[in-house]
């Protein structure tokens, strides 16, 4: 089955990477990270670098923090290519993904509730597994509350450029997982992989707390037919307690005004300590964009404490 691409631009000099921050809060020490490695990775390359605000979930996103993510990353000296793409724009191309998935066979309507999930499934690698109750057919008297993907058998496996390989049977430790959920709004894995290929990205560098999720991308990637980014997961920035850095663990929001200073901090988390020298933020990006090597960076969490 294949999904129209029609609209799927060319990618600058075969790279194409993105920046796609959750207005949910304010980028703290974690976000900017990713976002300095991600920016810098496809600098080396020569590529372009986008930004998407991926604004899905409107009773969680906080007011004001998509103009704040933008005004920051404007402060510490980021240039993205294109304009900034919003996902509440976005409806209609996840609309049309998921009737190609109906129409094809590979999506169908869910009517089980979280209550039954707790009750009756086993806990998978994120969350519960989907035990497939609704697979071949709803429950006679039951309503369509959600549309899930049919996962097929088997392992998907890919090469991470940090983490190296990695392997997940999605169908026994996930289960057939959401598109679009019962309260409406469309399941992040659905728009994710519809904006990458969409926009036309061929290079996913982030947070290896995403790393769990990538193969379930790229299962709906293979039933879409779109193709597959390279992947590379940055390493976990993490609390004093070993917390992913976030807005549920309190992770404080970094302050433009110290953005050298921050800029500097995040570099050496990923292993690129600017020498002494190296003051202002247009110093600082001189050196990292002309010292910048993934092979420096590491794959384990990194404590910001």
């Amino acid at each position: 089955m294949i999904f129209s691409l029609d609209k799927l631009p060319a990618a600058a000099h075969g790279y194409r990477g993105r920046f796609a921050p959750s207005p949910t809060g304010l980028l703290h020490a974690g976000s900017l990270t990713t976002a300095v490695g991600s920016y810098l990775e496809a600098r080396r390359h020569g590529g372009e670098w986008r930004l998407r605000i991926e604004d899905l979930d409107p009773p969680r996103e906080m007011a004001g923090a998509a103009d704040a993510i933008l005004a920051t990353l404007d402060a510490f000296g980021f240039e993205w290519d294109g304009e900034v793409e919003y996902q509440s724009r976005r409806h209609h191309h996840y609309r049309a993904a998921l009737d190609a998935l109906v129409a094809s066979g590979d999506a169908y309507p869910c009517a089980c509730t979280r209550k039954q999930l707790a009750e009756h499934a086993r806990r998978g690698v994120d969350g519960y597994v989907y035990p497939g109750s609704c697979r071949h057919g709803l429950p006679v008297g039951a309503a369509a509350r959600a549309w899930r993907l049919a996962v097929p058998d088997g392992e998907v496996v890919f090469a991470d450029a940090l983490q190296g390989e990695v392997r997940q049977d999605v169908a026994r430790e996930v289960g057939d997982f959401v598109l679009l959920r019962a309260d409406g709004f469309w399941a992040y894995q659905l728009a994710v992989v519809v904006d990458d290929a969409l926009q036309g990205i061929t290079h996913v560098v982030r947070g290896a707390d995403l790393l769990v999720s990538t193969p379930r991308q790229i299962a709906l990637q293979r039933a879409l037919s779109v193709p597959t980014p390279a992947y590379c997961h940055l390493p976990l920035m993490v609390n004093a307690a070993g917390e992913k850095l976030s807005k549920q663990t309190l992770a404080p929001a970094i302050d433009p005004a110290a953005a050298a200073a921050e800029l500097r901090l995040a570099l050496s988390r990923l292993n690129h300590a600017p020498p002494a020298g190296c003051e202002t933020l247009a110093e600082l990006w001189t050196w990292a964009r002309a010292h910048w090597d993934l092979a420096r960076v590491g794959a384990g969490p990194v404590s910001v404490a």
